[in-house]
């Protein structure tokens, strides 16, 4: 049985693309789900973490990353959400995680369609996908100031993309309306194979590039335009580990705050400003030392010509007399 409360056609957007045997798959896996919380219906949340373990797999519960690791993945995950978010013509954002899954992914960020299905693609949209694919990697390299391997499957899909639209759909100025690849067994893989010669190949490789560059310096851009969003937001997701679209929004939306709590850069500073403090406190101790040595040193001193003056005045008690002129003594 389905609960009441389904949104069928929300569930629809997130399978969009899925064939006969996956929408099979994801309903007996929301079956499942529905059996072992002991209920007798599936949710809409069943049916929505069963569509999660079809694409991404089975959550890693027993995979643990390092605090290093999580944050580049919060970050990566962030970027990717946050240059979505800050174009136009592009999907919204419904979900942001950073658990792993069976399938090797140790985050992803889930955008649907809220207008239906979507069968066309226009040239703006297609750009604006290839710089949302290379926003976990800007988010790296503007926070971390170094990459990763976390961004391997973006860089794959982006290539592609940028490839299909000067090869395939005639999105290039410079080609027009020219089929430079023709594709094979479309239902089976889909093998590519290039109908040009080497010289063109070696220019359509030049473009993908540009292309692909193109929309990575634009995601660089709107994540350095918005670092502060950045900040906030994969702080939020570390914590949480997953956030849905509402919530991120809702924060990206809101003033910008003040980060409340060190993150993974900080402490090393921190660290540091302690060594440095501990440093001058032991500085300090020393010149105190010092002073301190340099009273004892004046009371001794003092205590010394105390001394002497007690002698002087004990030697005239003794004689009965004080030293006198010649005159006087023989007077």
């Amino acid at each position: 049985k389905i609960g009441d409360n389904v949104d069928f056609d929300k569930v629809a957007r997130m399978a969009a693309g899925a064939s006969g045997a996956e929408l099979a798959n994801m309903v007996n896996e929301a079956a499942l789900r529905a059996v072992r919380a002991g209920r007798s219906f599936a949710t809409e949340e069943d049916l929505e973490e069963s569509i999660e373990v079809v694409i991404a797999g089975y959550q890693k519960k027993n995979a643990v990353l390092t605090d290093k690791e999580k944050l580049i993945v919060s970050y990566h995950e962030i970027g990717h959400a946050l240059v979505a978010a800050l174009q136009s013509h592009s999907a919204p954002v419904t979900k942001i995680t950073i658990v792993p899954r069976t399938s090797g992914a140790l985050g992803y960020t889930m955008q649907v369609e809220d207008e239906g299905n979507h069968y066309l693609m226009s040239r703006e949209e297609m750009e604006n996908q290839i710089a949302t694919l290379t926003g976990g990697r800007a988010a790296e390299e503007i926070e971390f100031h170094s990459v990763t391997t976390g961004a391997s499957n973006d860089i794959e899909k982006a290539t592609k993309l940028a490839r299909a639209m000067i090869t395939r759909y005639g999105m290039s100025d410079e080609f027009g309306m020219v089929a430079m690849e023709t594709v094979t067994n479309q239902y089976l893989g889909g093998d590519t194979s290039l109908a040009c010669s080497p010289e063109t190949q070696t220019l359509i490789d030049h473009r993908v590039v540009e292309l692909v560059r193109k929309q990575h310096d634009k995601a660089r851009k709107l994540i350095a335009d918005n670092k502060a969003k950045l900040d906030e937001l994969a702080e939020y997701l570390y914590f949480r580990e997953t956030i849905t679209g509402e919530e991120f929004m809702q924060i990206l939306n809101a003033p910008a705050k003040r980060r409340g709590i060190p993150m993974a850069k900080e402490p090393i500073d921190a660290g540091e400003d302690s060594i440095d403090g501990a440093k001058e406190s032991v500085d300090a101790g020393e010149d105190s030392v010092d002073g301190a040595k340099e009273s004892v040193d004046a009371a001794e001193d003092s205590i010394d010509r105390e001394k002497e003056s007690v002698d002087t005045k004990e030697s005239v008690d003794m004689d009965g007399t004080t030293s006198s002129t010649p005159d006087e003594e023989e007077v």
